[in-house]
This record gives structure tokens, sequence and C-alpha cells, in this order.
């Protein structure tokens, strides 16, 4: 076993603490990760409150979207060297034989895709623990370069956020000509409006607020809807391609749906939950829902290589990652704009 230094929750709704961590000895094809920046994701707001499943994990160490260096190699690693830059996002393994793994979607593996953290390994049945630590043992295939030219904290959350809302703008064939709606202006949302721009989408921001207009407009879109005001929702009825739905509350999908033109797509990402909807707000126009979830390993290498033509990043907020804690709270509070950050040196 090897050991490192982590932020560990030991039950639901506690503070996380300072730690060691053991973690395995290399397999052939794995590589040791120094993680050097670490994204804060609701998801891991949510592990430590309740855990994924309801239950606490004793103990948890949350992280899903780390960017580092290569520490150490594999016998039969041949794809990384010591010292190179890398990116790990929220799938660690899967296995490699059914359907969807040999299509490249591994994160719809038939089987279950082993999370970063509070997943199982499949080799020796342990529970996965993640990226808030100094260092993190992955099997290769599932490290990716990270681009040179990429700012390597602000690029830690496109791992998750950003891999997440590239799936359905790459599936969904949005381009030049296409009419895009991001409905919230979130860790996701910001970065959906910025591939969607990137893309050549013609791209709105829907938002319960106008107050967010200057920051949609300084991140590319062409429009803010308020989807308060009636007469600006009616006014935008069936007009979007494509409408990209990032709000992390239950809500009604019905204003969002009647968003959508004919034949579009309601692209439902932020609410991971129970839905209900009128048959009629998808039958007017033949409308489809839709959803996406992380990306396989040939999307998340795509969307990589974008992201660093098109220079998109995560807009940060950079903290040390002692101040853990309060980053959590304040995500809890939803005060950041868009995505914290945590810099893992200060784990040495």
């Amino acid at each position: 076993m090897r050991t490192t230094v982590s932020w560990q929750a030991d039950g639901p709704a506690t503070t996380l603490r300072r730690a060691p961590l053991d973690r395995r000895d290399l397999r052939p094809d794995d590589i040791a990760v120094r993680v050097d920046y670490c994204g804060v994701c609701h998801t891991d707001l949510h592990a430590v409150q309740a855990g994924d499943d309801g239950r606490s994990r004793q103990p948890l160490v949350p992280g899903h979207e780390f960017t580092g260096v290569v520490a150490e190699t594999g016998s039969e690693v041949t794809g990384f060297a010591v010292g190179d830059p890398v990116a790990v996002g929220n799938i660690v393994d899967s296995c490699g034989t059914c359907a969807m793994c040999r299509a490249g979607q591994e994160n719809f593996c038939h089987a279950f895709p082993t999370l970063t953290y509070g997943g199982v390994d499949r080799h020796d049945g342990s529970t996965t623990q993640g990226g808030y630590s100094r260092e993190y043992v992955v099997r290769a295939g599932f490290a990716y370069p990270l681009p040179s030219g990429l700012d390597p904290a602000a690029a830690a959350p496109l791992l998750c956020a950003g891999i997440t809302v590239w799936e359905p703008l790459h599936a969904l064939g949005v381009g030049p000509g296409t009419r895009v709606a991001v409905a919230g202006l979130g860790g996701l949302g910001h970065l959906a409006v910025k591939i969607a721009v990137a893309l050549g989408a013609e791209t709105s921001v829907v938002s319960r607020s106008p107050d967010k207009a200057d920051d949609a407009h300084r991140l590319g879109a062409h429009e803010v809807l308020v989807s308060t005001d009636p007469e600006q929702m009616a006014a935008a009825r069936d007009r979007f391609d494509v409408v990209i739905d990032t709000i992390a509350a239950p809500h009604d999908l019905g204003p969002y749906l009647r968003l959508v033109a004919m034949d579009g797509t309601l692209s439902h990402l932020g609410h991971l939950g129970p839905i209900s909807l009128e048959t009629t707000d998808l039958l007017i126009g033949r409308k489809k829902l839709s959803s996406a979830g992380s990306g396989g390993r040939p999307a998340t290498a795509a969307m990589l290589a974008f992201c660093a033509e098109h220079d998109i990043t995560a807009d940060i907020e950079l903290l040390p990652s002692a101040r853990v804690n309060e980053a959590l709270d304040r995500l809890r509070r939803n005060d950041v704009r868009y995505r914290f950050v945590l810099d893992m040196s200060d784990l040495d």
C-alpha cells in the first residue's frame, strides 16, 4: 500500500478532516497521479451530506474532477511518463466488454462503471476514494493527457461539468445554424453556453432573474430570456432546436418544453430524480425529452481537445484545500460563480 493525505468525511453532514489515506500499490496498467487541482461538484456535497444512495460511507473522500501530473507508472503503461500533465474524471474503470463499453460509452457500462469515489474496485472489491487527496491511483486508460494551453486549475471541472454538457450537445448535432437555449447558469450551464457558442450555435440563456444578463453575454450568449416573464417565454415558444436544462432543483419541465421547436429536444441534465410532465407538451411539435450523464473515453478526449482548441475552461474560484468545508458550505448556499476548485498543494 502507498499512503497519501486526504480530506475525509466520517459520516453524513459532517465536516471534512485532514487524514492519511491508503492507496493501492500500482497494478501493471495503473498510473499514480499527484493531484494538483480538484473541482468541487454538487455531487460531492450530496455525498458528504448523506451518501449517493442515502447511506453514509465511512470514511468518504469526495472529488471526481481533477488534474495533476503522473508521479509513477505501472510496468505495462506506455501512454504516459512521469511528469506528464493529466486529467481524471468521474469514471475510473468499466467492464470493457459490454456493448456500451465496446461503443466507447463506458459511462453507460452494463456492469456499471467504477466511479472515482464511492465505487467498487473491480479487482479487489474495495470502495474507491476520490480526488480530495494528494495522490490518486488510476487505471491508465481512464486518465487523459491534459492538452497544453489549458490552465490545469480551470480545466479540472471540464472532467465532470464539461463532459456532462458536451455529450448531449455533440450527440444532438449542435453546430452552425442550430438554436440552443441553456436553462440555468451555474457550473453546468456556464460551460454549456461556452461550448455551444464555440460549436457555432445561436445561444440563449434562460434564467429566473435578469441579474445574470451581463454574465451570460460575457460568456458569449446572444440573448437572455427571463423565465418568470410570461411575455418573454410566450414570444420564444417553439423557437429552439435544443434546450439544455441544467437546473439542479426539481421543477416543471413544461415551460422549457414549450421553448423547443418542432422535432427539437429538451436535454434534462441538472436534476436527477422523478419528473412529471404533460404528454401534450411533447405531442405538440413532436418534441423529444432526453438526458445524458458524463461521457465515455472517446468523448472525453474529444471534449478536452475541443476545449483546448477554443480556449474553454471553467470560471472558477480557487481555494487552498484547507478551506474545503468553506467551499462545501458556500456551494450549499449557491454562493459561487461558477465552480470551486481546490489547490491540493497544501497537503504536502
